[in-house]
């Protein structure tokens, strides 16, 4: 089972920097609802127990930690990043994301109109007219990272147990994932000794490598990085072998996906390996997401007069990224492999114990903000970053290196 930390769900908000990223920007921070500061403790305690106190982190900040690197603050129902909004539709509320370069031209086939260089106007006019179930639908279809704000429901039950701990020092990890969750879970591997050898296509680099470059080493650095073309016979070859000699691999891609380039999670586990895929709604669903859309979609946004706000930033990224290093560090007991179906929306759904603002309200006291406990006054914390481990190679540095040392050739 996780380890229990302490059952005071306000104070682990409070110290974890969310609330500070949680409101109206012209309006009091915010305690969001429900326990995911409480169970990213839960997870980093686990972690260091398994790896005998060697990495040690507490999850709760883990949550905030990229808003310290960007500067991002609160935005009310615009996300931190400012990529995803929260809009009234004709039954509700929505999130809907507009990261990737792409995005505007898909939106516009969601509303079915020609919506310019800014989608906004159209997408709202067009989610008034129209019940959440009906965006969630079109959304699919089109691969559209939207969907409705869940309404108040019973919590999930926890969809994810680690099982035997393992150790992971000296393990070979092959991570295909980009972003963050994927990212965390393979640089807490590494922090465990795990090594850590991240794969990039030419088609499909690692966007964050455009992100805040400080957070990107935070998660990257020291890890091996290779590039190969699975449309090239020697380099889908090569994948092959990699992915083969590997311990553990991480990927958040749709199966589809990875199975073009000639790679079979079930072959893998029949081989006694972990593979951790993340995806936003779990493997057998076409939907897409990115950590803020489906954080508000799993119902996990705070609560003003105005509407709902968004909890944190992407949150749905770092706890699941946490949940999925925990996971890769437990094995079945009889040294067999198993594949971690890890949904992100799941995992945000089992936190979630109540709606609305919470049972404690942030007060301001000569300019810093407190919130009462049932235990302790605490101050609300500002996200606070971690420094950087190692070095940050440029895509595909390593590739001849790491091939020719494993003995594979292209």
């Amino acid at each position: 089972m996780w380890t229990t930390v302490h059952p005071d769900p306000i104070r682990d908000w409070a110290e974890s920097g969310i609330a500070s990223l949680t409101g109206r920007p012209d309006g009091p921070l915010l305690i969001p609802p429900g326990r995911a500061a409480t169970v990213a403790r839960e997870r980093t305690a686990w972690i260091a127990d398994v790896t005998g106190g060697a990495v040690a982190l507490d999850g709760a900040r883990l949550l905030a930690e990229r808003a310290a690197f960007t500067g991002h603050r609160r935005s009310g129902a615009t996300s931190p990043g400012g990529s995803c909004r929260l809009l009234p539709t004709a039954d509700g509320w929505a999130a809907v994301s507009c990261a990737r370069l792409d995005d505007p031209l898909l939106l516009g086939a969601l509303v079915g109109a020609d919506i310019g260089d800014d989608p906004w106007p159209a997408v709202e006019a067009w989610l008034r007219e129209h019940a959440g179930s009906e965006l969630e639908e079109r959304a699919e279809l089109l691969g559209v990272a939207a969907g409705p704000v869940a309404a108040p429901q019973t919590p999930a039950p926890e969809p994810y147990r680690p099982l035997a701990p393992r150790p992971v020092s000296g393990r070979l990890v092959v991570d295909f994932s980009a972003l963050w969750a994927g990212p965390l879970c393979a640089h807490l591997l590494s922090l465990a000794g795990a090594r850590v050898v991240k794969v990039e296509t030419p088609s499909r680099p690692d966007g964050a490598r455009r992100g805040n470059p400080d957070f990107y080493h935070l998660l990257h650095g020291g890890h091996d990085s290779v590039m190969l073309d699975p449309t090239l016979p020697g380099d889908r070859n090569a994948l092959a072998t990699l992915v083969a000699a590997a311990d553990i691999v991480i990927e958040a891609s749709r199966p589809r996906a990875l199975i073009g380039f000639g790679l079979d999670a079930a072959d893998f586990v029949a081989n006694g390996g972990t593979w951790v895929s993340i995806t936003a709604h779990g493997r057998t669903s076409n939907r897409v997401g990115f950590g803020d859309d489906i954080a508000a979609t799993a119902g996990l946004v705070g609560y003003t007069h105005g509407g709902p706000v968004f909890v944190g930033d992407a949150i749905a990224d770092p706890l699941t990224g946490l949940t999925a290093a925990a996971l890769a560090m437990s094995a079945p007991a009889d040294g067999g492999g198993v594949l971690w179906d890890v949904a992100m929306s799941s995992v945000v759904a089992a936190t979630l114990t109540s709606t609305g603002t919470g049972v404690a309200q942030p007060y301001r006291s000569q300019g810093r903000w407190y919130v009462d406990t049932p235990t302790v006054t605490v101050e609300l914390a500002e996200p606070r970053p971690r420094p950087p481990r190692g070095n940050v190679a440029e895509s595909g540095r390593d590739t001849t290196a790491v091939l020719t040392e494993l003995g594979i050739t292209r």
